[in-house]
């Protein structure tokens, strides 16, 4: 294995690669020493990578299963496991951590760059264990008792009178199967044993509260992961993968280039069933996520 050179980025999230091809095979010990690095760090950073689609599904299987593109927003044409991240389809400028409204969400996605923007198009990578520390005392207790619903099916703050054509067809495209799912408000990550704060955009109520009761709660608790400290501002360039693990993080995708082209290909790994403090998993309410993802063991 050549030698592997860790470069953090920021002090609580984020790492710079070095040494490591992303276009050859990956021996065992390479693939170590990223998932460590991972499990570390929640987001890696490879710069200069000469990667294709086979090439990003190539390197996103060391880590497991592939899920396919989306549950309900089609890949690109003939590569069921990519999905395009293309500013003329729609904007992710809300913060979230992928798929969290089926039963097993991606463990780890990774994004690469096609087309960049000349300024702007920055996205955002937050550190959810970091923001489980942040909380006071007393509600790092109650996070540890509540469980949310995550859902794909709501209005994502927009009026129907702001909606154009273009964009109510891919809101229905992407509602076309409902899925609503409990998950616990803190996660305990299956390799690290870590506790993180899992909730991002797609939780919309806390089990057992109104909705208005879940807003403030979430509301609150979102403040601590989205505080600067906590937060990875990755700018992006051409050719560079960044993989981060959808476990424990959120992220969001600045609408910041004045209508740009800006396009990424994201591939996912299949995740495993969430688990709370307690030891009790995720269930899931309405929607059947077979045909998106296997469940991680």
């Amino acid at each position: 294995m050549a030698d592997i050179e860790i470069t953090k980025v920021t002090g609580r999230i984020g790492a710079r690669v070095l040494g490591v091809d992303l276009a050859k095979p990956l021996d065992e010990a390479a693939v170590a020493a990223l998932r460590e690095a991972l499990n570390t760090h929640k987001a890696l950073v490879f710069d200069d990578v000469d990667l294709d689609d086979e090439g990003q599904q190539a390197f996103a299987r060391h880590f497991g299963d592939l899920t396919t593109a989306h549950p309900t927003v089609s890949s690109i044409d003939g590569v069921p496991h990519v999905l395009p991240v293309d500013s003329e389809r729609g904007r992710a400028n809300h913060w979230h951590t992928d798929v969290t409204f089926v039963l097993n969400p991606p463990q780890a996605s990774t994004l690469r760059s096609l087309t960049i923007p000349p300024y702007g198009g920055e996205t955002l990578i937050a550190n959810a264990a970091a923001a489980y520390r942040d909380l006071p005392e007393p509600l790092r207790r109650l996070a540890d008792t509540l469980w949310a619903e995550h859902t794909n099916d709501y209005d994502y703050a927009v009026p129907d009178e702001d909606v154009d054509d273009e964009q109510a067809a891919q809101r229905a495209q992407f509602t076309s199967i409902t899925f609503r799912t409990a998950h616990p408000v803190v996660r305990v990550h299956p390799l690290t044993g870590e506790r993180g704060l899992f909730i991002g955009g797609f939780a919309q109520r806390i089990v057992g509260l109104s909705v208005g009761e879940s807003r403030k709660l979430l509301d609150l608790f979102q403040s601590y992961v989205t505080r600067p400290e906590n937060v990875l501002r990755h700018r992006w360039s051409e050719n560079q993968l960044v993989l981060f693990d959808n476990r424990i993080t959120q992220h969001y995708a600045i609408d910041n280039y004045d209508g740009l082209p800006r396009r990424l290909h994201r591939v996912t790994v299949a995740g495993d069933i969430p688990v709370g403090v307690e030891g009790k998993e995720s269930w899931s309410i309405e929607g059947d996520a077979a045909h998106y993802t296997s469940v991680a063991a």
